[in-house]
């Protein structure tokens, strides 16, 4: 067996950054990836342009069973610290309004400054390695692979988790988990795009494509103010990523339309300087045409002079708006999400050097653990914080 000192398997951003640590300090790194290429799912992110971090990053835009456990990684490698970096590799970047950020070019110029790293650590990374049996002997681990036989003193797995299986995404590091005698908590899709039942797909596929600015809330209150997209599955959009990772089944959405709480002012003003004008008419004027067709279908009363409105069709015309329920039939699932909800129980992984509790020398790090972000960076963050942790202490 060729004999390392640190063996990571995963090269996503958590494995890179850990690789890039470890070999940083000495220790002869090895990282085996199972695809042809590192770090794929960093070249899709942000559109192409890779949201790698946020202006703003608290331990509370995480889930995690544990609401304690990120706060430790968070604090050794902040936002800043990535920025900073970032900038040492003059990489141009620019930001969005709710504070991510993103390349000016393309997602490739973060992944090319890690290999850069990954190099000059003195890192080495092998491709298409399918890892086929992990053993622990005489306090190493033994990992057989497609592309040659590995022993370690420390074994850390950043294989991600469930989300987007065409980019790779495998049960791998569950398994590994159960093996090593740690809890994997009910996985389900995050940050996914919700599916219409059949009677919403017959009203609403036809305005696929239409965006608007919203509040979306869920069941348990918690609310996110972004866009939400109507496609020809269901609805997405930034504010409807956001809330799925709070959505449960049967549950309803809310999304309030009226983010400015403007409409029933602008029916008054209406109403006195125009009453003769069709309240649909007026409502094409703030939200998008195809959108006030269908949902004159549902409330009796758009086809009215807005001067004939009564009090109780105004408020019903306020709360429609405000409050637009949607019960999904269910998630687009891994396919398209963009985070995988649950994985490996944190309350047995050393939140300040991401070690096992129950194995000495193993390690977790990035999505495989129950640990998920919120949109805009946050996700990044957390796979640069504890590949970061890792690599300085495995």
């Amino acid at each position: 067996m060729n004999q390392v000192d640190v063996v990571v398997i995963g090269a996503g951003a958590a494995g890179l950054m850990c690789a890039i640590e470890s070999a940083k300090r000495g220790r002869k790194t090895l990282l085996l990836e199972h695809g042809k290429r590192p770090g794929r799912k960093i070249l899709i992110a942000g559109g192409g342009r890779c949201n790698f971090t946020n202006m703003d990053v608290e331990a509370s835009n995480y889930l995690c069973g544990n609401k304690h456990f990120v706060k430790s990684a968070l604090a050794q490698y902040t936002q800043w610290d990535f920025i900073g970096l970032v900038c040492d590799h003059n990489i141009a970047y620019f930001e969005k309004t709710l504070g991510q950020l993103f390349c000016e070019d393309s997602a490739h110029d973060i992944l090319n400054m890690l290999l850069a790293e990954l190099k000059n650590s003195g890192a080495e990374l092998i491709t298409q390695a399918t890892v086929t049996d992990i053993s622990q002997q005489d306090n190493a681990y033994h990992i057989l692979s497609s592309q040659g036989d590995f022993v370690c003193q420390s074994l850390v797995i950043a294989t991600g988790g469930l989300s987007m299986p065409k980019l790779g995404a495998t049960p791998f590091g569950f398994k590994i988990a159960e093996q090593f005698g740690h809890t994997v908590l009910p996985t389900r899709a995050g940050l996914v795009p919700f599916t219409y039942k059949e009677a919403q797909k017959q009203q609403y596929e036809a305005i696929s494509g239409v965006s608007m600015p919203c509040i979306a809330t869920s069941d348990d209150g918690t609310s996110f103010k972004e866009d939400m997209l109507f496609t020809h599955r269901g609805v997405s959009g930034p504010a409807t990523l956001q809330i799925s990772s709070y959505w449960q089944e049967n549950q309803a959405v809310s999304y309030n339309f009226d983010v400015d709480n403007s409409l029933i002012e602008n029916v008054e003003k209406a109403r006195q300087e125009q009453p003769k004008l069709k309240l649909v008419n007026l409502l094409t004027r703030i939200y998008p045409k195809r959108f006030i067709e269908i949902e004159a279908k549902r409330l009796n009363f758009f086809d009215k002079a807005i001067g004939q409105l009564t009090k109780t069709e105004s408020q019903q015309l306020a709360q429609h708006f405000q409050s637009w329920q949607f019960t999904p039939n269910g998630t687009e699932g891994y396919r398209t999400a963009e985070v995988t909800m649950g994985g490996v129980d944190t309350n047995h992984v050393s939140s300040k050097t991401m070690e096992s509790k129950l194995s000495p020398g193993l390690f977790f790090v990035g999505e495989v653990l129950d640990v998920t972000g919120w949109l805009g960076g946050y996700n990044f963050q957390w796979a640069w914080s504890s590949g970061f942790v890792a690599g300085q202490n495995c």
